[in-house]
């Protein structure tokens, strides 16, 4: 029996592949599962169109991601921090205050997408990467002033 894979399926075939298989295998577990679907002129109509679907959203994610990019680098973000005997700054700014920051400008940005990220612990300017889409980076303005007191 051929079958289009439809996801990935270990020792079997990859998504897109035409793969021969027993009829009870396809039958019984391939299919029902949804790992794959009988190849024919249909299926195979059928799943280009899907992949031309899919490039069409990903050719449009990629495109509100450059545009979230342009807005991201306009905007500055300042915190204020305490500072201590030595001069230095008491606690840091999370990855949860930077995302927390953004959103209050209306910028919504998930904290798991920040790109080699520590906790600021210094005072002035810093950058921030965030990955929007995969090679799409756009980088925070952090700015952090002594508060006043």
């Amino acid at each position: 029996m051929k079958i289009l894979m439809l996801k990935d399926l270990k020792k079997v075939g990859k998504k897109g592949e035409v793969v021969n298989v027993s009829d009870g295998y396809g039958a019984n577990y391939i299919i029902p599962q949804g790992y794959g679907r009988v190849y024919n002129e249909e299926a195979k109509r059928a799943y280009a169109e899907e992949k031309k679907q899919e490039a069409i959203k990903l050719a449009e994610d990629k495109q509100k991601a450059e545009d979230l990019k342009a807005e991201i680098e306009k905007v500055e973000i300042k915190f204020e921090a305490s500072v201590g005997r030595n001069g230095y700054m008491i606690g840091q700014i999370s990855a949860k205050q930077i995302e927390q920051a953004l959103k209050a400008k209306g910028l919504i940005v998930d904290k798991r997408k920040f790109v080699d990220f520590s906790p600021v612990t210094y005072f002035g300017h810093g950058k921030v990467k965030v990955e929007l889409f995969k090679g799409v980076i756009a980088e925070i303005n952090v700015y952090i002033v002594e508060k006043a007191k």
